[in-house]
């Protein structure tokens, strides 16, 4: 059962007359265990021990994390890097202020019997690609091979949020990633030893995924940035919970889940592939990883995701603060 907002410590807040400040955090997707900390951290109290009431928003197909905040409707999004650090080039001036993910979830899965075995074969073949941002670590690791992804080497198929394009043989490979698409394929009734998969990890074209953003002019107030210190202690506490225990995770997720969609046996298993990712996290950007992932956003051939490292208050004064 959901915790009732009224526990000890909001009535204590209210007798004091004290409010508890509000927050609204945009994900990056629909209500699943992928976010499973901010879920964690609000069911657990850890928000309004802080003082915080926060609002999450769930994502979607339709739903551009940066155009939500650009907006105005939200106070903090979680998004990829790449589109980040693009939207930001672009001019909407995004900070990042949390890096819970440390590890990248994103890969190619490839029928076995496509002829795919290694990189060397993706010429000549069609890959399924998101976007709305998602493409960038494609386009950049196309460019590394020196594939063109006009339709010379391989041609791109613009890929729904699904797993179609493989399971009715549209695409060589298609976009996944470990904790979710991956295990849609498997449940569709496509066996391990009948897949290839290509981990941008592994491959050395990863870039940061799942981080904390605002925009930076809000932080300039001393009141809003105190407010975001708050949200990422409790949020990162959330995370810690959540990885030491994956299946009550996974289970509070659930009952987040407004539209039913989601099942246990998937959210448990998507959970502890999400705990892979933010093991090691505290919290901070690490510099090396951002470094990483900026030098593979302006390596892009003649097509750069960027064209210039990020200048100005781009991260760290929230993290800093927060894990004192």
């Amino acid at each position: 059962m959901k915790k009732l907002m009224t526990t000890a410590m909001g009535l204590a807040l209210m007798a004091t007359g004290a409010w508890a400040e509000d927050v609204t955090l945009q994900l990056k997707w629909v209500t699943q265990a992928q976010f499973a900390g901010y879920f964690v951290a609000k069911d657990k109290g850890f928000y309004e021990e802080e003082g915080l009431n926060v609002t999450i928003l769930p994502g979607g197909p339709d739903v551009a994390p940066t155009q939500v905040i650009a907006g105005g409707g939200a106070d903090v999004v979680v998004d990829w890097m790449p589109s980040a650090l693009a939207a930001r080039e672009k001019g909407l001036p995004l900070v990042n202020i949390a890096q819970p993910f440390k590890s990248s979830g994103m890969m190619l899965t490839c029928l076995k019997e496509s002829g795919v075995a290694s990189p060397a074969d993706f010429k000549g073949k069609t890959l399924g690609v998101w976007f709305g941002g998602n493409e960038y670590p494609f386009l950049n690791w196309m460019n590394k091979l020196g594939l063109k992804t006009d339709g010379t080497d391989v041609t791109v198929l613009k890929q729904g949020f699904n797993v179609d394009p493989l399971l009715q043989k549209q695409a060589a490979c298609i976009s996944t990633m470990t904790y979710n698409e991956y295990w849609q394929v498997i449940d569709a009734g496509v066996k391990p030893e009948d897949l290839v998969t290509f981990k941008y990890e592994d491959e050395g074209v990863a870039t940061l995924e799942d981080g904390l953003y605002v925009l930076e002019e809000k932080l300039k107030d001393a009141a809003f940035e105190d407010k975001m210190v708050k949200f990422v202690r409790a949020s990162m506490k959330g995370w810690k919970y959540a990885e030491a225990n994956p299946d009550e995770a996974a289970m509070i997720v659930l009952e987040n889940d407004e539209t039913g969609a989601q099942t246990e046996t998937h959210q448990k298993r998507m959970m502890g592939e999400i705990a892979k990712l933010t093991a090691g996290s505290n919290g901070a950007l690490d510099e090396a990883d951002f470094k990483r992932t900026v030098g593979a956003l302006m390596s892009g051939g003649s097509d750069p995701v960027i064209t210039a490292e990020p200048t100005g208050a781009w991260t760290h004064q929230i993290t800093d603060k927060a894990l004192q």
